[in-house]
């Protein structure tokens, strides 16, 4: 029978018709890669084993540290908001080891195109904590020089950094380099036009560029079932290039698979899709209220399956970090809640003026007339404390 003759067989859907999504059968897993169980117990896996094969039991508690002490300046930053310091701020909690990992497997020449929540990247590429709180605090853009650790700067505009991140890897290509480069995003950016159009250049150029997806479930409100049909990574498939899904609450997973896919792009071999994951435990950012949309029970079955208490799990069990190495974390972390909460504090204001600076290169009236507008208005403030 022709594919024809099979269509012609099928009846047709009436225009009102709603199409669904194909259910996965319950207690479903997806395929991903996997190293660390969620019981912590260590798994083989033929084709990335050796990627983390060499690393040492310091490596292991310096993976367990990053990912404390980011879910610690996470919390914290959190809090600061709830308080008033902070505008706005964008959660990472449960995504610790999708970052850390992937973080980790990045060379110093490496470029990184984050969005706006890789705070635990940022800390493996060496950027200071606090001085990704300016943004949020509406006292600077970024707050530091991205090609001094190779780290743009935080991108607002959802999926726009991978047309960055793919023509920065042209150029890289180009020039004759040996770095990669390697743009996050998220499972609700992984439905952007933007995307799409860096998935065909970075394909028809051979970019060397690894996309990082951060699959955390949740688009804002909408679950990842509303976007795709199929699991994110296969999408790779259809721009001629690899895709792979990786356990995204499993650090070494996240590190071995990243490090492949970072060394396959150096090699000349193209870009490549990893699909990390894991789970938003969070709010979208401090404005959302995921209980509107999720249910408790869904969370709770992801807390089972937390990054931090996997490798503490199998850092006992192995006997490579004792109590001692877990106190003295604890008193790192706190200081560190104490340096980040002390630094808010003191940023200076900003100059109210600078809005007004760099839009013309010569100048405008229209500028110059809005300046003038909100000098007076400015002003009015201090007259109206010099009438008290």
């Amino acid at each position: 029978m022709t594919v024809e003759s099979t269509a012609a067989r099928k009846p047709r859907r009436s225009a009102g018709t709603k199409r669904t999504a194909a259910k996965k059968p319950p207690g479903a897993q997806p395929e991903l890669v996997q190293l660390l169980t969620p019981e912590g117990k260590r798994v083989k896996n033929g084709e990335y084993d050796a990627y983390v094969a060499d690393i040492t039991p310091e490596e292991l508690r310096g993976l367990y540290r990053d990912m404390v002490l980011t879910r610690r300046f996470d919390a914290e930053a959190t809090s600061l908001q709830r308080q008033g310091e902070l505008g706005l701020w964008a959660s990472l909690l449960g995504q610790e080891a999708a970052q850390i990992g992937s973080g980790r497997a990045t060379r110093e020449d490496d470029y990184v195109f984050p969005t706006y929540r890789e705070h635990g990247v940022a800390w493996c590429r060496g950027v200071d904590p606090t001085n990704l709180l300016g943004m949020f605090r509406g006292v600077n853009n970024g707050g530091w020089d991205p090609n001094s650790n190779n780290f743009h700067l935080y991108t607002i505009v959802i999926g726009s950094q991978t047309l960055h991140a793919t023509g920065y890897a042209m150029g890289v290509a180009k020039d004759g380099a040996d770095s990669a480069v390697i743009a996050y995003f998220g499972d609700g950016a992984s439905s952007q036009g933007d995307v799409a159009e860096s998935f065909t250049f970075s394909a028809v150029y051979n970019a060397p560029v690894v996309f990082f997806c951060q699959n955390n479930q949740w688009a804002i409100s909408e679950p990842t079932e509303r976007q795709s049909r199929v699991p994110l990574y296969q999408r790779a498939q259809g721009y001629g290039f690899p895709g792979v899904r990786v356990d995204g609450n499993d650090v070494l997973a996240c590190l071995a698979v990243t490090k492949w896919a970072l060394e396959r792009a150096r090699r000349g071999e193209g870009p490549t899709l990893v699909e990390a994951y894991t789970y938003r435990m969070g709010a979208h950012t401090t404005s959302d209220d995921p209980t509107k949309y999720r249910a408790d029970e869904e969370r709770e079955a992801w807390e089972a399956k937390d990054p931090i208490q996997r490798l503490r799990t199998y850092l006992e069990a192995s006997n490579h970090a004792d109590e001692g190495f877990f106190a003295e974390l604890e008193a790192e972390s706190e200081s560190l809640g104490r340096r980040v909460r002390e630094a808010v504090r003191a940023m200076p204001d900003p100059d109210h003026f600078a809005i007004f600076e760099n839009v013309y290169a010569d100048g405008h009236a229209l500028v110059d007339e809005e300046r003038a507008q909100f000098a007076a208005y400015q002003a009015s403030f201090a007259d109206e404390g010099e009438g008290k």
